[in-house]
């Protein structure tokens, strides 16, 4: 079972409280892009075996989005932070890193 801390809430939940939103730090496409951008915005996605970041939504609980590291493989989380950051935090790429190694 997939547990994962809400950083929102601060409470750890199963993977059964959380909806899963797809990857995470994805550049939006907008009405402007060409069709050939938002056509690799829409379906192009890398499914890669190892370390993912996504979104997550506290579904059953305070209902709000999040942003979680990680390895698809082991199902070994590095973190979960706000959704409204722009990229990984520091402390958990350095959890990435000290796992690769």
């Amino acid at each position: 079972m997939l547990l994962l801390t809400c950083p929102n809430c601060g409470l750890p939940v199963e993977e059964t409280e959380l909806a899963p939103g797809g990857d995470a730090h994805l550049v939006r496409r907008g009405p402007e892009a060409s069709d050939d951008a938002f056509e690799e915005y829409l379906f192009m996605r890398e499914n890669t075996k190892g370390v993912h970041f996504e979104r997550w939504r506290h579904a059953y609980g305070c209902g709000k989005w999040f942003l979680a590291a990680r390895d698809t493989a082991t199902l070994e989380v590095f973190g979960t932070y706000s959704a409204q950051t722009k990229a990984p935090p520091p402390e958990i790429l350095a959890a990435i890193e000290k796992a690769r190694t």
